[in-house]
């Protein structure tokens, strides 16, 4: 995770200074200036989060410069290919997202299928043929 926290870590003055300069050339117009320092702030998180995660885990084979492709085989986590729950998932941010057009009633709508959904995913191997 070293080069993934750097990039992120790097990146984060470089959107800041960006931000600024931006606001400086726009008159401070409001969304670019603000949008690009945000982003400044999220890649700092995001670089601080990874930072943080790469000192608790052991080293990963991409981490050693020296390593060969045959180290990182084996299993990479858990993939369920026969799983409905992420379609389920997106179809209820369809609702969400159709009811910002439509009207806001239909948004409480997608707000309790995107619920369901969730706790769908979530709990998917917790019952059934899959259970542990």
């Amino acid at each position: 995770m070293k080069v993934e926290y750097k990039l992120f870590i790097f990146l984060t003055p470089f959107f800041a200074l960006i931000g600024v300069v931006y606001g400086f050339w726009s008159g401070w117009e409001p969304v670019g200036s603000a949008a690009l320092l945000l982003t400044a702030g999220l890649s700092g998180m995001i670089g601080a989060y990874l930072a943080l995660t790469a000192k608790r885990i052991d080293a990963r084979p991409e981490d050693d410069p020296d390593g060969l492709i045959e180290q990182g085989a084996g299993d990479q986590g858990v993939y369920a290919p026969w799983s409905w729950w992420p379609l389920a998932i997106a179809g209820s941010a369809a609702v969400v997202f159709l009811g910002l057009a439509v009207g806001w009633w239909l948004v409480y709508v997608g707000i309790a299928l995107s619920a369901i959904a969730l706790v769908g995913w979530v709990f998917e191997f917790s019952r059934g043929q899959h259970a542990h």
